[in-house]
């Protein structure tokens, strides 16, 4: 199956001499288009540090990435600003919704990064939140926050989708529900999702495990039965 993203030997050092530290270390994997991908591994363990990296947020220090056909560590800062913009949907543990603009306000905003962004309106109510478009973030609880976050991502119309502990604030019930929606998308849908996540109960979920301690990979596994998010045991 063709891949959509490669990491091939990637490193990433941070500072110099005896004060270098080494946050990932000749990391090789593959995702294919459509996978729910779950990234797994302690705090430390470099899963930020990936993300960041596949998102176009931080350069490996040595390595190459590839996405589709593109190479993106040989890409200069306004190449990567437009892969960031036309190409990735980022989705964070704290939501990062302004506090001062309401929902459809929020998913909006991305009209200005991207011209084929999608309708704001049709974006929320693809995620069951047609009925709060008005409210402001101290209006919704946090599993409808975390929504809009996903809303937000979703008006891009990425064709990869990042998220950083995205459960990680919410309480199981509420975390089900976003589990779900990201499911949908990816099975349904047939949107590539990526899950950065210390909770291994989550593994269940996906269809590619890979598994990060110490900057290194120790696993990189096949699930080939994925089970619904509401079947997880937290």
């Amino acid at each position: 199956m063709t891949s959509l993203i490669r990491f091939e030997k990637v490193c990433r050092s941070y500072g110099s001499g005896s004060s270098q530290v080494t946050a990932l270390e000749n990391i090789d994997f593959s995702i294919a288009p459509g996978e729910f991908t779950v990234v797994l591994g302690p705090s430390g363990a470099g899963k930020s540090t990936l993300l960041n990296i596949l998102g176009g947020m931080d350069r490996a220090s040595s390595g190459t990435v590839r996405f589709g056909p593109d190479e993106i560590t040989a890409f200069d800062d306004a190449r990567l600003t437009r892969y960031r913009a036309e190409k990735i949907g980022f989705v964070f543990q704290f939501y990062n919704l302004i506090p001062n603009l309401t929902a459809f306000e929020n998913v909006s905003l991305t009209r200005e990064i991207n011209r084929s962004a999608l309708d704001p309106e049709k974006t929320l109510a693809s995620v069951g939140l047609d009925h709060r478009i008005n409210n402001f973030p101290s209006q919704l609880s946090g599993g409808e926050q975390q929504r809009v976050a996903i809303a937000r991502a979703l008006c891009k119309n990425p064709e990869l989708l990042l998220c950083d502990e995205p459960t990680g604030a919410l309480d199981s019930e509420t975390g089900t529900q976003v589990l779900r929606l990201l499911q949908k998308l990816c099975f349904e849908e047939r949107r590539t999702v990526v899950v950065v996540t210390h909770n291994a109960q989550l593994t269940q979920i996906a269809n590619r495990v890979i598994k990060l301690r110490d900057g290194r990979l120790i696993g990189d596994e096949i699930n080939p039965a994925p089970i619904d998010s509401t079947e997880v045991r937290w």
